[in-house]
């Protein structure tokens, strides 16, 4: 940038060329496009795969972008229905939230990466992201366990249901789901922020991953390791266990029921969260473990198998949900062909 500069000629007054050259310093350290800067991380790409990053990006954008657009639909819909204010459908909504979050806290970044090579990071933007995409993770975690308790009450417990889940009741569940997540994971980038960081502040990573941040440091991170270890294991094995306890209840009321008929409406009712489950809680474990205990996978399967992460579960999950729930579906439908109408008719006129 300097060099460029400063060999194209310019008539300006004396003196001026200097004002250019402390201008774009400024704008570099505005921009982040400082290697250097001490205060500064530096997030990897997918190592080995570099002449290949404009075409990754390809599937990593459409994958995100429709993930955006399911989860605002859904939003959007469930507020405009009022025959869609219901119990399930504040759980969706609270659940495309979370997917929002978790998607936008980590591929727009790593979409620079691809797109414009800007891979520098402040510490504080590095703290930041890091909080915001733990915090969501519970908070997904935290509305799984909410729908198991709400299909188990469904279904052994069908005359109750709208006495013990009432919205009011949901919601606060949600505000204790979300300040369960902001407390699990507000210590992380604390004790991080009192850690003295190496010059070699390279993250193996597309995203500030706790542990892999916490490696970067050259003081002892012992008590970073055994935190974030700790939390992992108490939430992740608290919300599993109440979830195999639900369908676990679930399983021994139908084998109760001698309906077929009954056996396989009930077993529909479950059958959106069991998939949903299935994409977030495998990818979710893996990522954890190969985090720490990776060291024999190859340094490009990780970064793209943790990303896979973000982009999957929120692009399938209002899928999954728009193809099982009759209802949500046929209002999406309504609303996509409603928008459709206006351009068929201007066409017709033509």
């Amino acid at each position: 940038w300097h060099y460029i500069f400063c060999i194209i000629p310019h008539p300006t007054p004396p003196g001026s060329q200097y004002f250019g050259l402390f201008l774009i310093d400024h704008l570099l350290a505005l921009f982040n496009l400082t290697p250097s800067d001490p205060s500064t991380f530096i997030l990897m790409d997918i190592p080995g795969l570099e002449a290949a990053h404009v075409w990754i990006s390809i599937p990593f954008s459409m994958f995100y972008f429709i993930g955006l657009l399911g989860n605002f639909m859904v939003l959007f819909v469930v507020g405009k229905e009022q025959t869609l204010h219901k119990l399930m459908y504040l759980l969706l909504c609270m659940l495309a939230l979370t997917d929002i979050a978790t998607s936008t806290s980590v591929v727009p970044k790593a979409l620079c990466i691809f797109w414009f090579n800007l891979k520098g990071i402040t510490v504080g933007g590095c703290l930041t992201q890091m909080f915001f995409l733990h915090t969501s993770s519970v908070m997904h975690s935290a509305i799984l366990v909410t729908m198991a308790f709400d299909r188990y009450v469904a279904i052994c417990n069908p005359l109750r249901y709208t006495t013990i889940l009432t919205n009011a009741r949901i919601a606060k569940l949600g505000l204790v789901g979300l300040m369960r997540a902001v407390l699990c994971t507000l210590p992380l980038p604390l004790l991080l922020s009192r850690q003295p960081f190496c010059a070699n502040r390279i993250i193996p990573h597309m995203f500030c991953d706790h542990i892999a941040v916490a490696k970067t440091s050259c003081g002892d991170i012992t008590v970073n390791r055994m935190y974030g270890l700790v939390v992992a294991i108490v939430v992740i094995g608290l919300d599993l266990t109440l979830i195999l306890l639900s369908y676990g209840l679930i399983i021994r009321a139908l084998l109760r029921i001698s309906s077929k008929k009954a056996h396989q409406k009930a077993l529909n009712t479950c059958t959106a969260h069991i998939f949903v489950m299935l994409t977030s809680y495998p990818p979710f474990l893996f990522s954890i473990l190969t985090h720490r205990f990776g060291q024999g996978i190859a340094p490009h399967v990780l970064i793209i198998l943790a990303n896979l992460y973000f982009l999957l579960p929120p692009m399938l999950n209002p899928i999954i949900y728009g193809i099982k729930t009759k209802e949500l579906r046929d209002k999406v439908g309504k609303y996509t062909c409603r928008s459709c109408l206006p351009t068929q008719g201007r066409h017709s006129q033509k």
